[in-house]
């Protein structure tokens, strides 16, 4: 199944993909060679789960948890906002929303619950199928919706759930804090033992979080290259690369495809290749991507000769690396768990930001209220007139939502945008 199955299936996608048209390739550089083997990667991973149930014990995972912990027992893990993302992409988030709000969930609840509630009401999914969780594995360090949501479907499932919990920072992390986060993880060993039937083994407990630490490295490494004019990525294209920090982190394979990526990047840059074709202004994404209209909104930017070079969110894997230490593993985790963007106040927001725009000479801002995602959409209006205040950074807020797309208007985007090219083209 691994090395055909897979990848016949990706052969047959392949035949049937829509081609950009001349005009829109004119806009773009050569596309990244690594994109097959990304492809071929995420295909694989959520092939091989649909036979996960009853070969390995299985997860479904927040992207704020702890998972090298989970990875030590041997668990196959599904990250139900990645495939939630994998949904919207498919422009099947409206669907699949509504078989949620049929049941009596609320149309204002984050469109990634309502996806994966309706997945698991109805089993409905583009991947062909999920594998039934044994256990559930959160943590609140993103937002509290994920708590109740991981109820709900441990409540379906009759499974436990472990929630890690991370107190918010409204300063600095104090040393009560992570203590009390670390003797959480090690509760959670003899829970783990009992449900993969195996023995917590600290060597490869370690191992695992050294390779994680190396992995989120190297994804730094391959959002540094971005500094770079012309940036050989755009912002786009990271977005679906980012797939594998999230849903395989701590595996060898996310790390030897990252070690692939940021060879061809640099390469890129040694020989002056472009993402875009023209690239008279550098942009800054704030917030979760819109994923229905990601590929649109990469042509509406290049045409006006513009490239995002940095986000917020992609930026969210590689911000807290720096504390995974393999001989500390528990403490360490504690600290990069606790310390990401959205478990953190307004102001350590707004100084990421401007870092960003800084390292990255950035010359505007488009900035992403998400109605599913409240958390990280709070605070934004603030952060822009600061950040103009400060930095004369231009910025323009367009409303819509990650996966549902009747939260998204076109016509009232455009009108802000068009606005916005002006203001950047004067």
């Amino acid at each position: 199944m691994k090395d055909v199955g897979a990848p016949a299936l990706i052969g047959l996608r392949e035949l049937t993909r829509k081609k950009r048209s001349r005009s829109q390739s004119q806009l773009f550089g050569p596309p990244l060679e690594c994109t097959n083997r990304l492809k071929e990667i995420m295909t694989r991973h959520y092939y091989l789960a649909r036979f996960a149930t009853g070969a390995k014990p299985v997860a479904w995972v927040t992207s704020g948890a702890p998972v090298e912990l989970l990875r030590s027992f041997g668990f196959y893990t599904i990250y139900p906002e990645n495939h939630g993302a994998l949904v919207g992409a498919k422009k099947q988030g409206a669907a699949m929303c509504s078989i949620a709000e049929s049941a009596g969930y609320s149309p204002d609840l984050c469109s990634y619950a309502r996806i994966d509630l309706a997945h698991t009401l109805s089993g409905k999914t583009p991947t062909g199928r999920l594998p039934k969780p044994d256990l559930l594995f959160a943590s609140n360090n993103i937002c509290q919706t994920i708590t109740y949501w991981f109820k709900a479907i441990s409540y379906h499932y009759n499974i436990p759930l472990i929630l890690f919990d991370t107190p918010y920072n409204y300063t600095e992390l104090a040393q009560t804090d992570i203590n009390y986060m670390v003797e959480q993880l090690q509760q959670m060993i003899p829970i783990l033992e009992q449900a993969s039937e195996r023995k917590f083994n600290n060597s490869k407990f370690a191992e695992i979080v050294g390779r994680a630490r190396e992995t989120s490295l190297t994804w730094g490494a391959i959002l540094a290259t971005m500094r770079n004019s012309p940036a050989p990525m755009t912002i786009f294209e990271t977005f679906f690369h980012l797939a594998p920090i999230v849903s395989l982190r701590g595996l060898p394979v996310a790390h030897d495809y990252y070690q692939i990526l940021l060879t061809e990047l640099e390469e890129r840059v040694r020989d002056g290749i472009g993402a875009t074709s023209r690239e008279v202004k550098r942009l800054m994404w704030d917030n979760i991507a819109i994923w229905y209209k990601v590929r649109d909104h990469s042509i509406q930017f290049a045409e006006q000769g513009m490239n995002f070079v940095t986000a917020t969110y992609t930026n969210a894997w590689a911000e807290t690396t720096q504390h995974l230490d393999i001989n500390n593993p528990f403490e360490s985790m504690a600290k990069t768990y606790s310390l990401v963007i959205l478990n953190n106040n307004l102001d350590y927001r707004l100084k990421l930001m401007q870092r960003l725009i800084q390292e990255y000479q950035v010359d505007g801002l488009v900035i992403h209220s998400a109605r599913s995602c409240k958390p990280y959409s709070v605070g934004q209006y603030d952060i822009k007139r600061k950040l103009y205040q400060e930095l004369k950074i231009p910025a323009v807020i367009i409303d819509g939502d990650i996966t549902d797309e009747r939260a998204y208007s076109d016509e009232q985007t455009k009108t802000r945008l068009d606005a916005f090219f002006e203001i950047l083209g004067n």
